[in-house]
């Protein structure tokens, strides 16, 4: 039941549907070397091949009497009969495979070529045309419903008739199907590595995208210890402050106390929140997160690796929030890994530019020139870098020199330090106590 329904959908349903050929593209290796309207004309050349069969199949169909008639007539209306269909496949494929069905019913049984097969050299050559032109046009299914239909035809017609050779027509079908399985084979490969090169796109998007992930849980554990050592010491000094004033008022215990509280909290759910995105062999740093002040053993440790490395700071130096000082050094350390695998023999120059809108850096190196080669990363550092810069509102560019080298240039932008005006402490209050109400 299956089968019938699939022989009703692929034949039957909608069969002289118009569905023109399309022309063919035109921007292949030898279409785009072809001049002017020779070009353009490319673009038909399937319908040329396909008129051009049908033309043979004219030629190949002159029969001595069709139904009694003789002469011109005769060839021209045996002729046109089989040249129909294989146009026909250009606008309606499946129409014209019953169109030729039907071509080769009236040249079987009214056709005199003197013969034991109901096939003759024209209409063999017409429905071989249509078989192959419309299994080029539509799915494997369709090749295979089409191949039964001509092979029961064919017995069909030898027994109606009244031909002997019914083998014949059992070996006509054969070479049909012969010629039929290539063209599906060459269907189903086409399908094949279609899907396959759609699985590797998909398979390149979510890697992308594993790796944007990694490269946030990354980022998470390394800000970790920059934010508890904020929240820790909020709790430290909201804890010690009602101790600092002499006879605090009760409100003002409180508000430290709920301060201190809320602190805590945020610490707990902080470090829960780590303990999500921590893997299992994830070990927590003993030393603090670096900054750029440590950038320095940083370069030593490169110069020893064998990269000659320069280091230029232009602007006033000043302190940064840890994120943005966390975010700069790593930023810089990657990109000095990437030199050291990807351009092996060749200098870098780091540049760290204190400006009133924030921190610029510039990391760029020349091209590799060790035989060794450049090696293959993991590919993930201009990810991780872009991680970090977006996550402080930056921009970065990343792109090749003119000198074959490589350039990474990273904006961060820090908001500046409003002062805050000078006043005198209130009675009881002292010095300490008003720091820490400004903190």
């Amino acid at each position: 039941m299956d089968a019938y329904a699939g022989l009703r959908r692929d034949l039957f349903h909608d069969a002289f549907a118009y569905r023109p050929l399309p022309p063919r593209r035109t921007d292949g290796a030898v279409a785009r070397r072809l001049p002017g309207r020779t070009g353009e004309a490319a673009a038909y050349l399937p319908h040329a091949v396909v008129c051009f069969f049908a033309f043979l199949a004219m030629a190949y169909g002159y029969e001595r009497s069709l139904s009694g008639l003789t002469g011109g007539f005769t060839f021209l209306l045996s002729g046109l009969l089989l040249a129909g269909p294989v146009v026909m496949t250009l606008v309606r494929p499946i129409g014209a495979f019953w169109l030729s069905c039907a071509a080769v019913v009236l040249t079987g049984m009214m056709a005199d070529h003197g013969t034991m097969s109901p096939w003759t050299p024209g209409s063999g050559l017409m429905h071989l045309t249509v078989l192959a032109v419309v299994a080029l046009r539509t799915r494997p299914r369709v090749s295979l419903n089409m191949w039964l239909v001509t092979l029961g035809l064919g017995v069909v017609l030898s027994v109606v008739s009244g031909r002997a050779d019914t083998l014949g027509s059992v070996q006509v079908a054969i070479f049909f199907g012969m010629v039929l399985l290539v063209i599906s084979v060459g269907h189903i490969r086409k399908d094949a590595e279609r899907q396959v090169s759609a699985e590797k796109s998909v398979t390149a998007v979510e890697r992308d995208r594993r790796t944007v992930l990694e490269e946030r849980t990354n980022i998470a554990r390394e800000l970790h210890d920059v934010v508890a050592h904020h929240m820790s010491v909020v709790a430290i000094q909201a804890e010690a402050a009602p101790y600092r004033v002499e006879n605090p008022p009760p409100e003002l215990a409180q508000a430290f106390a709920t301060i201190r509280e809320n602190a805590v909290a945020a610490l707990t759910e902080l470090r829960r929140v780590l303990g999500v995105v921590r893997a299992e062999d994830y070990e927590a740093p003993d030393a603090p997160q670096p900054t750029l002040a440590d950038l320095d053993g940083l370069l030593a440790n490169v110069r020893e690796a064998g990269l000659p490395v320069e280091k230029v700071v232009t602007g006033a130096v000043r302190e940064l929030p840890q994120g943005v000082e966390l975010s700069a050094y790593r930023i810089i350390q990657e990109a000095l890994s990437n030199t050291l695998r990807h351009a092996p023999g060749s200098g870098a120059r780091v540049e760290i530019g204190y400006v009133l809108g924030g921190l610029g850096l510039r990391i760029l190196n020349g091209p590799a020139t060790s035989e060794a080669g450049p090696s293959q990363g993991s590919g993930h550092g201009l990810t991780g870098m872009a991680e970090r810069v977006a996550m402080l509102g930056g921009q970065m560019t990343a792109e090749r020199t003119a000198e074959g080298g490589y350039e990474v240039t990273v904006f961060i932008p820090v908001a500046a330090a409003e002062p805050e005006p000078d006043r005198e402490p209130e009675p009881g209050v002292d010095l300490a106590k008003r720091t820490e109400e400004r903190a």
